[in-house]
């Protein structure tokens, strides 16, 4: 979608420290993290929330966890805990209308989170 900045950074044409590329995804670095591991976890196709998936996003919504799981065991945040986490709307705290899966770990996360 024209105007996304994670359809850009996935195209190519807006740089982004990449810690993953597959056909299905590309995850990087949070520009703003939270914590000392925070990465987004952003399907290639632009869905704008999770309202907007539908049943055969299903395969894609699990890769995008798996790719997390591994890339968390990568930094070493695995076995300490680590949380993944998709806002949906505002409300939420979503603020890029593509979906993205934050990984965040490295510190002691608080409950309830917001």
């Amino acid at each position: 979608m024209s105007g996304c900045i994670f359809c850009k950074i996935v195209e190519g044409q807006i740089p982004a420290k990449i810690v993953h590329q597959d056909d299905l995804c590309v995850a990087f670095e949070d520009i703003n993290p939270v914590a000392p591991t925070h990465l987004l976890v952003v399907p290639r196709r632009h869905i704008a929330t999770a309202l907007d998936l539908v049943p055969s996003d299903a395969a894609m919504v699990g890769h995008l966890h798996q790719v997390a799981a591994r890339l968390a065991r990568e930094r070493r945040i695995a076995e300490s805990g680590f949380r993944t986490v998709m806002n949906c709307n505002a409300g939420a705290g979503q603020s890029v209308f593509h979906i993205h899966l934050h990984v965040l770990g490295g510190r002691p996360m608080q409950w309830p989170p917001g």
